[in-house]
């Protein structure tokens, strides 16, 4: 730490690892150094067991897509953009592989069908619209709608079996399941064995201190209480919930008033070989009235810890914790400032439902979680169900946006673009790669401002400067997905 850096990156998430990758790969000789709090990498939110694990592409997400316009048309542009996110994503791995970066794409990556199913009249005929937009586009265009109850059931048996005679309706297209946080943790240990290239863990950035060179970083040892200066030219924090607490130690204007409001999150988990066998999917169903952008409970095939498991959820509730592992419960009391808690309050009023429906969620027993459970799967056997933590997420509350509360995700970055930080939650880590490129175009434009960057960017990513969702580039779109796909080995569902 006694030689300044011209990167430093704060968390081993699949947001700082993406970034460190791509860095590295645009410019070998950057002297990068890549911070995690804890002594384990990547195991807060992008650890396998903290996430949905979805490849999100707008294909099942109803939360991309919540409703129709006047005209009785369901608006398609926000699922078409994460749609394109997350080709660049896959096309990224699909380089790394080949490179010998990733090991085996089938550890962090498998082809899962993802499937949205609705109930009743009004679900038939809004997922029927909904279809009808979606294949309009060149992406969607392999999209299967059914309201055939026969039909379905040879999609996901498990989800009609025992199920009382009603409208029904599905669609499905061709996802994926990833395991975030081996991916991520594949990227530091590539990371790791590169010249001037550095991981600390067990070391937590406690401030961020703008100095004439670009930024000092004061860092405490876990273990032994040391504290230590870092200086950087560069700094991206990736540090999910421990971000805004970073952003407000700068005490720069540009991050006044940033509140936080975490969620933490629950599963149900199977892992009982017959009933996990018999589920090929990600069954996503309606989104919650009282909390949309939440997003849909869901029944998915999972692969953690070498065997095929079974997820339902998420169950959300309330918290004061910002992070899983290195968080405190008095995180949410610490980031309050005399800037920030008119934001929080008015957020509170302006999202009662939401409140309400966290709190609800969080008192909720495990017969009520089960009651939820067999809305997807009618005969689910307690007993083989247990209920753990999942990951927590922080949503970012602004100022100026009056107490609406937005789930997505947004790069903050100061007046001098030295520093970057990634704030908020879905589609997360499945655009990572987007997001990487986003930094680098906005806080890095020297990397991309001669031919040779634009090529090595090209070799990482093929469509990079393209609009894939331009009719007129839709050969090319569907020349790269099947490269990255076949490198990826996805051509086929086990």
């Amino acid at each position: 730490m006694d030689k300044p850096a011209d990167v430093v990156l704060i968390g081993s998430g699949i947001m700082s690892a993406t970034l460190a990758v791509m860095l590295k790969q645009l410019q070998p000789q950057l002297r990068l150094r890549l911070i995690e709090a804890t002594t384990n990498l990547a195991c807060e939110a992008s650890d396998g067991w903290n996430n949905a694990g979805t490849g999100h592409a707008g294909l099942c997400e109803l939360s991309y897509t919540p409703s129709r316009d006047r005209s009785g048309q369901v608006p398609i542009a926000r699922a078409v953009q994460v749609f394109e996110q997350f080709e660049h994503s896959k096309q990224f791995w699909s380089r790394l592989t080949q490179r010998e970066i990733l090991g085996e794409a089938q550890d962090f990556i498998r082809a899962v069908p993802h499937v949205c199913f609705l109930t009743g009249s009004e679900g038939v005929a809004f997922l029927t619209a909904r279809h009808n937009a979606l294949r309009e586009h060149h992406f969607f265009r392999q999209m299967k709608l059914t309201c055939d109850p026969l039909e379905f059931e040879r999609w996901a048996p498990l989800v009609m079996e025992g199920r009382a005679p009603t409208p029904i309706a599905a669609t499905s297209g061709a996802g994926t399941e990833v395991n975030y946080g081996l991916l991520a943790r594949r990227m530091c240990h590539w990371l790791q064995n590169q010249a001037d290239c550095e991981i600390l863990s067990g070391w937590k950035v406690t401030k961020l201190t703008p100095v004439a060179a670009g930024w000092q970083l004061t860092l405490n040892s876990s273990g032994s209480n040391e504290t230590q200066r870092q200086m950087a030219s560069f700094v991206f924090v990736g540090a999910g919930g421990g971000s805004l607490a970073l952003l407000q130690s700068t005490q720069l204007k540009e991050f006044r008033g940033l509140a936080g409001f975490p969620i933490a999150g629950q599963w149900l988990v199977c892992d009982e070989p017959q009933a996990c066998a018999r589920h090929h999917a990600k069954v996503y169903g309606a989104t919650p009235k009282s909390a949309p952008s939440l997003g849909a409970g869901h029944l998915d095939i999972r692969y953690l810890g070498g065997q095929r498991q079974l997820l339902f959820g998420p169950f959300a509730s309330w918290t004061t914790r910002f992070l899983k592992q290195a968080g405190s419960w008095m995180d949410l009391p610490r980031s309050l400032r005399i800037d920030n808690t008119m934001p929080l309050l008015q957020a509170a009023v302006h999202n009662r439902a939401l409140v309400n429906y966290l709190i609800g969620q969080g008192l909720q027993s495990m017969n009520h979680r089960l009651k939820s459970l067999r809305e997807f799967f009618p005969r689910a056997q307690p007993e083989q169900w247990r209920l753990i933590q999942a990951g927590i997420r922080v949503q970012t509350i602004k100022p100026e946006d009056g107490g609406k509360i937005y789930f997505g995700t947004e790069i903050f970055s100061n007046r001098d673009k030295t520093l970057a930080a990634l704030l908020g939650a879905s589609p997360g880590a499945s655009v990572a790669v987007s997001i990487a490129m986003e930094v680098i175009r906005k806080c890095l434009p020297n990397l991309l401002a001669n031919s040779d960057g634009q090529q090595r960017m090209k070799q990482l990513i093929p469509t990079y400067d393209l609009d894939l969702k331009l009719p007129q580039n839709m050969e090319i779109y569907q020349a790269t997905t099947r490269a990255a796909e076949d490198c990826l080995r996805l051509g086929t569902v086990d």
